[in-house]
């Protein structure tokens, strides 16, 4: 496997990840809430939640789509300002008060898999 296809498998399974994280705050919200970082027992959290699941199901469908037209560039820009997500998740929950050291770690963990897919698409263009 070269390196222009083991990223577009990596951005493959980032997507799926997003795909299932979406699928789950739809369709089970308190579990969404959970690993999100907000109260499962308030309304509005689990409002909050779906609007969550509908930006992580079309983060997953930028994600396939742009791996599927193979388009290094596009995905790396895309994985670059996706950064932002996770800051924001964090932001927000430093906000509300509500989150743990798990909850921190999933974002940060979501934010270093974006940066490190987003250095590896701009070493692979500047080929």
């Amino acid at each position: 496997m070269n390196r222009k296809r083991a990223f577009l498998v990596l951005t493959g399974v980032l997507a799926a990840v997003f795909l299932l994280l979406g699928g789950l705050f739809v369709c089970a919200p308190e579990a969404g809430a959970a690993i999100y970082g907000v109260p499962g027992n308030d309304r509005s959290a689990l409002i909050y939640v779906r609007a969550v699941a509908i930006r992580d199901l079309a983060l997953s469908a930028y994600l396939i789509g742009l791996a599927r037209a193979e388009n290094i560039r596009a995905l790396t820009i895309l994985c670059a300002a996706t950064i932002l997500i996770p800051i924001g998740d964090m932001a927000l929950l430093m906000l509300s008060g509500t989150g743990g050291a798990p909850h921190y770690f999933l974002h940060m963990s979501s934010l270093l898999c974006f940066a490190a897919t987003a250095l590896w698409g701009h070493r692979l263009t500047r080929r």
